[in-house]
């Protein structure tokens, strides 16, 4: 079975039925045939952007993140030693800590990540969108 990592924005836009998602996205995450991982920094970076204020419209999902993702039978992510020593190692410039981690997550279980952002295209991670 193939496995591809959501970024924080697509598992956002997902949870809260947004229409910014590509054809490609939504038949990816829809497919059977894909086991979805959420990463346990998407949790940790929407639960910090809502205290900051900057996701007012995650309240309720901070509130009950478990529940939803099992809801929709995506798989949760740990963060290991091993993605966390990865993330810490990564080269060049880019400060986004929780990128860092799902780039690392995504090298290290050898998956696809279903995201806009083409940073993770400078750090071999195949992204799909």
């Amino acid at each position: 079975m193939n496995a591809v990592l959501l970024d924080t924005h697509v598992l956002l836009w997902w949870l809260q039925g947004e229409s910014k998602l590509s054809p490609t996205a939504q038949a990816i995450i829809q497919n059977p045939g894909y086991r979805v991982l959420v990463s346990a920094a998407s949790a940790w970076e929407i639960a910090i952007k809502y205290k900051a204020g900057k996701l007012d419209a995650a309240r309720a999902l901070v509130a009950r993140f478990q529940s939803a993702i099992e809801a929709e039978n995506f798989v949760e992510l740990p963060i290991s030693v091993r993605h966390a020593i990865e993330a810490g190692l990564l080269k060049g410039s880019h400060k986004d800590p929780f990128d860092r981690v799902l780039i690392a997550q995504a090298r290290a279980e050898r998956v696809a990540v279903v995201s806009t952002d083409k940073c993770f295209d400078d750090y071999g991670v195949s992204r799909l969108w």
